[in-house]
């Protein structure tokens, strides 16, 4: 901890993104509870609750060719204020939806705040890939990580509370008074970086920045092996276990905020002792802990509390290798092609991501939540083959 205390002081750029991270995070989850649990309310079917999930990564599928561009292209400041306001604002467009015939425009809503969300967290692992290298970018990444792990576990289980006592619209309305704050400490941030003028167009540099990609095969497979993280996306799958089969122990907010905020503190736990023991050379054995993890909450979920300790294993490992493989990427791409090549990243990262939320929703009208979380486990499992056919190429 200490490392990271002092790397945060001796760096103050991204000591105060890191600052906004948090308090932006911290908010989101406030949202992202209410928002399931009104659909729950809305009596919404497990295929509506999937769809609504995979609207949070869509957008991220669909801008990214252009939001790369546009990056690389325009002064990162401005873009990024711009994109936290749109953020905030269609958080208070939530306070609009009171029943299930509002649900295309609760779709609409997270569309337009996650293309903005999406386009931010891009411009920022850009900026940290431009402010930082090898070590102590990789440590910038697990530091995110860390962040995000932690406002996930306190946020979703202070958000369950405060909306089973107090509604949806008034968690929605504290997210509107965090996103505020962050929004006003972001704006006091001063970015040094020299800004050079590109002359290509946005389209010149969308189709320039494929070529890059198509003509380094490694960044191929790292973009590859990033997705599995892709995998993990179980707030469906939560959500689904929670109206099932805890809705008679446990009220559904609160199943799904404390579901979520063990996973989210092993997902804190994790990097600390993992960046001392995971190097490329065993990595492999990583991304089998994480598929025998995930096999084995499979085969425990019908009971709440065992399955809350298994959450917690299958968290453990999660965090550090989205950082890991994120640092592997940002090391080995130029900076000129880094908005580019990171947008395309994300959105492969999220097409894995709707792929699984999409196939959890499907599933689950056809087989149990056992069997489709055993299906997730082997994956990991088939992720940690192909790793080690491609290690040599890193």
């Amino acid at each position: 901890m200490k490392y990271y205390y002092f790397f945060l002081r001796d760096n103050p750029t991204i000591r105060g993104l890191s600052l906004v991270n948090f308090i932006a995070s911290f908010g989101a989850w406030f949202s992202t509870v209410a928002i399931y649990t009104m659909i729950v309310d809305f009596g919404s079917s497990e295929l509506a609750i999937s769809i609504v999930t995979a609207m949070h990564f869509i957008p991220a599928i669909i801008i990214a060719p252009f939001s790369g561009a546009i990056i690389d292209r325009m002064k990162i400041k401005p873009l990024m204020v711009s994109l936290l306001f749109i953020e905030l604002l269609m958080t208070a467009c939530f306070l609009l939806i009171s029943s299930v015939n509002d649900m295309w425009l609760l779709l609409l809503f997270i569309f337009i705040r996650m293309s903005a969300a999406s386009m931010f967290f891009s411009s920022e692992m850009s900026l940290l890939a431009k402010l930082s290298s090898g070590k102590e970018l990789q440590t910038a990444n697990e530091i995110q990580s860390i962040i995000w792990s932690f406002t996930y576990a306190v946020g979703m289980a202070i958000s369950g509370f405060v909306v089973n006592l107090y509604g949806a619209k008034t968690a929605i309305l504290i997210d509107v008074i965090i996103f505020i704050v962050a929004f006003l400490v972001f704006v006091q941030i001063k970015i040094d970086l020299e800004y050079k003028k590109v002359e290509e167009k946005i389209l010149e540099l969308m189709f320039d920045g494929l070529r890059y990609i198509k003509n380094n095969k490694i960044i191929l497979h790292l973009i590859f092996l990033h997705a599995s993280v892709g995998l993990t996306s179980y707030d469906a799958l939560i959500t689904i276990l929670a109206k099932n089969e805890y809705k008679e122990l446990i009220a559904v907010p609160l199943a799904i905020g404390l579901s979520n905020s063990v996973r989210a503190v092993a997902l804190m736990i994790g990097p600390l002792i993992l960046n001392r023991i995971i190097k490329k050379e065993n990595l492999q054995y990583l991304l089998v802990f994480q598929g025998v993890t995930i096999i084995i909450w499979a085969f425990v979920q019908s009971n709440f509390y065992a399955s809350l300790v298994a959450l917690f294993f299958v968290g453990f490992s999660t965090a550090f290798l989205w950082s890991y493989t994120y640092a592997l990427l940002q090391n080995r791409c130029e900076k000129r092609y880094i908005g580019r090549v990171i947008s395309y990243n994300d959105m492969f990262f999220m097409f894995a991501n709707v792929a699984t939320t999409l196939f959890i929703g499907t599933m689950a009208h056809i087989t149990t939540t056992t069997v489709i979380t055993i299906s997730l486990g082997v994956a990991f499992l088939l992720y940690a083959f192909y790793y080690t056919k491609v290690y040599t190429k890193f």
